[in-house]
């Protein structure tokens, strides 16, 4: 072996001795609670079939679980093709208000525990009044959303009174990123792709 490839090979196995005996960190990058859970019920949000406005509530209970996961749609058993979306129309009969269920209820009609009380909610838009009176019956204390556009409508106005009666907390969620990106081919790209002796995570 020449000087100059017996260099190379010394400063490779440098390298490699190094790497292994340096400690493992953990990620810093990675998604806190509150992001993770309002990242669920943005996820949901996407079986909506909802053309204008997809939504999507997680509920989470004290243990950080969770319990409870549903995007805004058409009733089980009705047939969403056979029903309205239209948001306005000279008939209300043929709006998609009378008829679709929004998210806040499926996640606590889709609950996998016993109930929902004492838990929280993550949602995107700040709930209706009828919403807000599911909420309270169902015990939920309280409510993190991200958007409030509806604010000066007046099933919002008696949203925040029943919510205020009833002693459930609500606030808007503060989110620390801008997005959060879900990519399938991540999965593949690790740096330990084709290492001798990995085991998977």
């Amino acid at each position: 072996m020449n000087t100059e490839a017996s260099k190379e090979t010394s400063l490779q196995n440098g390298h490699a001795r190094a790497e292994a005996e340096a400690p493992c960190k953990k990620r810093q990058d990675y998604l806190e609670w509150p992001e993770y859970f309002m990242a669920v019920a943005f996820l949901s949000a996407q079986r909506s079939k909802d053309p204008n406005s997809q939504v999507g509530a997680c509920i989470v209970n004290q243990e950080n679980k969770i319990v409870g996961i549903g995007y805004n749609g058409m009733p089980n058993d009705c047939n969403d093709d056979l029903l309205p979306w239209a948001r306005s129309s000279s008939d209300w009969l043929d709006t998609k208000y009378p008829y679709v269920c929004h998210a806040e209820l499926n996640a606590i009609m889709n609950k996998n525990s016993a109930d929902v009380k004492g838990c929280t909610m993550y949602v995107a838009l700040f709930p209706c009044n009828e919403c807000a009176k599911l909420i309270i019956q169902a015990g939920i204390k309280d409510v993190i959303y991200l958007s409030d556009k509806y604010h000066g409508r007046k099933e919002f106005t008696a949203s925040r009174r029943l919510l205020d009666m009833a002693g459930i907390e609500y606030k808007k969620f503060q989110p620390k990123r801008g997005k959060v990106v879900i990519d399938f081919g991540s999965i593949d790209l690790s740096g330990n792709q084709g290492a001798a002796g990995s085991s998977a995570s």
